[in-house]
C-alpha cells in the first residue's frame, strides 16, 4: 500500500465521522461558547468545515500564506456549514487522489503574513496541519455538544449516548 493510499483510506474513514458531528451542531447555539477564551460554537464548527481545504492547499503549493486580518469562514446557518464541509471535503479528496510520492518529502511552509509559522515535509504537514488538526477540533466540538446536551454520535465506537441502544 502506498502512502497516498493510506491517506485516502484514513480520509475516507474520518470525513463521514466529521460530517456526523457537524450534523449535530444546533444553529440556534452558534453564538454559544463554554468559556470566555473559547471560540463560539459557530466559529469552531465553521473552522472544522473549512479544514479540508488545508489538505488541498498543502498539496497544491509549497507555501500557504494567510494575511493578517483575513476573515475566516463563518457559516450563517447549519445548511451552509454542511455545504462548506461537503465542498471542501470533495476538493480535498480530489487533491489527495492526485498526490504523488515525489511531492511528499518536499518542504511545505505556512506563513502568517511574513512570519513563518511552520515548515515541514509535505507528508508531515498533511498529518499535522490537516488531519490531526481536524481530529483535535472535532473532539473539541464533541465537548461543546455534550455541554449543550446534544447527543454525541459514536466516532470510534459507541458513545455514552449510544449505550442504551447497545444494551438492547
Amino acid at each position: 500500500m502506498t502512502i497516498q493510499e493510506l491517506y485516502l483510506l484514513e480520509f475516507d474513514e474520518e470525513m463521514p465521522k466529521t460530517r456526523m458531528m457537524l450534523e449535530r451542531v444546533p444553529e440556534s447555539s452558534f453564538g454559544w461558547k463554554p468559556h470566555e477564551k473559547s471560540m463560539t460554537l459557530g466559529r469552531l464548527s465553521s473552522h472544522i468545515a473549512d479544514l479540508p481545504l488545508r489538505c488541498s492547499a498543502i498539496i497544491a503549493s509549497d507555501t500557504m500564506v494567510r494575511q493578517p486580518g483575513t476573515a475566516p469562514f463563518l457559516a450563517g446557518s447549519a445548511a451552509e456549514l454542511l455545504e462548506k464541509f461537503d465542498s471542501s471535503a470533495k476538493d480535498a479528496r480530489t487533491a489527495l487522489g492526485g498526490l504523488r510520492d515525489d511531492q511528499l518529502d518536499v518542504t511545505w511552509s505556512f506563513r502568517f503574513g511574513d512570519r513563518v509559522m511552520a515548515s515541514l515535509p509535505r507528508a508531515l504537514a498533511l498529518r499535522r496541519v490537516f488531519m490531526d488538526h481536524l481530529i483535535h477540533h472535532r473532539a473539541q466540538l464533541g465537548v461543546y455538544l455534550r455541554l449543550l446536551e446534544v447527543a454525541i454520535p459514536g466516532v470510534y465506537g459507541p458513545s455514552a449516548d449510544d449505550q442504551p441502544a447497545m444494551a438492547r
